[in-house]
């Protein structure tokens, strides 16, 4: 328990730090004054929506990348690396290239084209036999094709691409509460059926036999599980764009100190994810003030690096 409260903490720190600091720093004094000063305005309709997408969109990739590495038993996955977050933006892409710009819209766009790419990737993995280096080189030729596709798409609709590179590198400098809330509500839905199936989940890690033997349903479980967690990718990127390795660094960084323990894993992923994205995308703002760097450039710098750390302490990627 003191785990979460101090993960908790820092949340609420983060948080605090990223709506009054930035370009322009505010104080709580000023905000007492009224809505209708210009430090009014920029708390309300840029801070706080830029804020919240930060906490939710972390917190969504992080317990995302949890859920993903159990399943498929395999701790390098997250969802950029094996195409989840590349269906998802293609599925917006196409959004966009048809003009269905409304935030269920592609919302729910994105979460289809996430759950097509997992799927896709775990069958692959699966027929090639299932082995952890099945699962990395179906994400990466899942990957490289859907990203093949969303180029078609905007080389053949050029409106298409207006929103295209901001959105490919994730950053969080155009997010409106249209967009934000029902992807927000869409995370927050899932995140509370991963938290309630936590059982689940634990017993899936162990192995589809033994689930079996315990009487979980682990084919079920299994396409639920991966359901969820292109819910949370999908709505993350609807708003977010194609942000990078958060679902590897925080469910890594936390098993170190927290275990491995869904009922204790999932909650933490979710706080520190939020926290951690948050964090990022401060340091992003401030770095070269009054310009702004995209996030998402932040979070592939650690990201890169970080992935072949553990490719190397696992051998080359060899299977354990």
């Amino acid at each position: 328990m003191k785990k979460v409260w101090t993960g908790l903490a820092f949340w609420t720190l983060a948080a605090l730090a990223s709506l009054f600091l930035g370009a322009a720093a505010l104080s709580p004094m000023e905000l007492l004054t009224g809505a209708d000063t210009t430090a009014g305005r920029i708390f309300l309709y840029v801070r706080l929506p830029r804020t919240a997408a930060c906490l939710l969109a972390g917190g969504a990739l992080s317990v995302a990348g949890c859920v993903i590495q159990n399943v498929l038993a395999n701790p390098l996955a997250s969802p950029n690396i094996i195409g989840v977050n590349a269906g998802a933006g293609l599925a917006v892409t196409v959004c966009c290239a048809l003009g269905c710009l409304s935030g269920w819209a592609m919302a729910g766009a994105a979460f289809g084209g996430a759950f097509l790419a997992v799927l896709a990737v775990s069958l692959a993995a699966k027929w090639a036999g299932g082995s952890q280096t099945a699962v990395i080189l179906s994400g990466v030729a899942m990957n490289a094709f859907l990203g093949a596709m969303s180029d078609a798409v905007t080389d053949l609709v050029p409106e298409a691409a207006a929103m295209s590179a901001d959105f490919r590198v994730g950053g969080f400098g155009a997010v409106v509460p249209a967009r934000l809330i029902p992807a927000g509500i869409l995370i927050l839905l899932a995140l509370g059926a991963v938290l309630l199936l936590h059982r689940e989940l634990e017993v899936l890690s162990l192995g589809e036999d033994l689930a079996r033997s315990l009487g979980v349903n682990a084919r079920r479980m299994r396409t639920v599980f991966l359901a969820l967690a292109a819910l949370l990718c999908g709505a993350a990127v609807s708003f977010a764009g194609l942000l990078g390795f958060v679902g590897l660094i925080v469910p890594h960084a936390l098993r170190r100190f927290a275990g491995t323990e869904c009922r204790v894993l999932l909650p933490l992923a979710a706080i520190w994810g939020g926290a951690f994205v948050t964090v990022c995308d401060l340091l992003a703002r401030l770095a070269f003030r009054p310009q702004e760097l995209n996030v998402g450039i932040l979070l592939s710098a650690l990201g890169g690096p970080f992935f072949l750390y553990l490719l190397s302490k696992r051998g080359g990627g060899q299977d354990a």
